[in-house]
């Protein structure tokens, strides 16, 4: 597995990274919103985390939201199995806005972070993001919040997320994230148009792009629309149900398959890669569930050249 250096972090991780949101399982919020994943089982995942580390996958992102915590504590019971040392290891706060119903509010903020540090099974955090950029009245006090995390020791690096490189960079100057971790796929790409690249490229900045694969649409695997119902997040994707949309999506793949046909996983290697080109300090979160995702994942990691990388985005848009 190719490592990259993870910007001013100076921590050297895998050009791919092992996402967990889908070892949340399926999930609905208080408001009926389906936010999880179906198909999820707990010994698949962790037989996913256990072929990772054995593939040098050793960065490993998760949320403390994901299953309400349960993608955080399967981490933590690995670690019989796979040195805590080795793992650099990253979770997030922010979705849940608990009793106050307001994102960030400082004591509640503290408190999640305490919890996450019991399900991880861990005293200190390698990389804390901030998972939104919805911060309504708390900016200033969350953000000491996670200063004062920091000079306890708690948390090593700051990190940023969002659906959006724009919102991103509404408070990109302010927070002074080490690591950025927004939503970047071939096909929903803002990351140079919203300024973040730029922005990265200047002050030497970390990147994890999350969704690279958009949530498995852009593997070609689907002939018809699939509906995967209450509790799982792919539901609200739109492209889930536009016959369409599946249809370029599964001839784009078949046009990896042909152009990258040496590699043992054509469609995969372009997708991710086509991401890579042009951002040395940046890695790609794959979601990976069982063992075989796992390895199919560890053969990825390549950047593809300028030229390749416009093919792929080009097939994929269907332009």
């Amino acid at each position: 597995m190719r490592t990259i250096r993870l910007g001013r972090t100076n921590v050297h991780v895998p050009a791919v990274s092992l996402g967990t949101w889908g070892h949340g399982g399926p999930q609905t919020t208080r408001d009926g919103v389906s936010v999880g994943w179906k198909g999820h089982d707990d010994a698949l995942a962790k037989d996913a985390l256990r072929a990772a580390y054995r593939n040098g996958i050793t960065h490993w992102d998760t949320a403390d939201v994901y299953g309400d915590g349960h993608a955080e504590q399967l981490i933590g019971s690995m670690w019989n199995e796979v040195p805590r040392s080795e793992i650099f290891l990253a979770t997030k706060v922010g979705w849940d806005f608990g009793p106050m119903n307001e994102p960030y509010e400082p004591s509640y903020m503290r408190k999640k972070f305490e919890q996450s540090l019991r399900n991880l099974q861990t005293d200190v955090v390698d990389l804390y993001y901030f998972h939104h950029c919805n911060f309504g009245d708390n900016f200033e006090r969350a953000l000491e919040v996670m200063h004062r995390l920091r000079d306890e020791g708690k948390v090593r690096f700051v990190g940023l997320s969002d659906w959006s490189g724009t919102a991103i960079m509404k408070y990109i100057a302010r927070v002074d994230p080490d690591v950025v971790q927004p939503y970047r796929n071939v096909v929903d790409d803002d990351y140079e148009s919203s300024g973040l690249k730029s922005w990265v490229d200047t002050h030497d900045l970390g990147v994890a792009f999350f969704s690279p694969l958009k949530h498995g649409l852009l593997l070609g695997k689907y002939d018809a629309p699939k509906d995967y119902g209450e509790g799982d997040f792919r539901t609200r994707v739109a492209d889930f149900r536009d016959p369409e949309a599946i249809a370029r999506y599964k001839h784009a793949a078949a046009a990896m398959r042909s152009r990258f046909a040496s590699h043992a996983e054509p469609v995969l290697h372009a997708v991710t890669g086509a991401l890579l080109a042009d951002n040395p300090a940046a890695c790609v979160l794959l979601g990976m569930r069982n063992p075989q995702q796992a390895e199919a994942a560890a053969s990825a990691g390549e950047a593809l050249s300028r030229e390749d990388a416009e093919w792929v985005r080009t097939m994929y848009r269907g332009q």
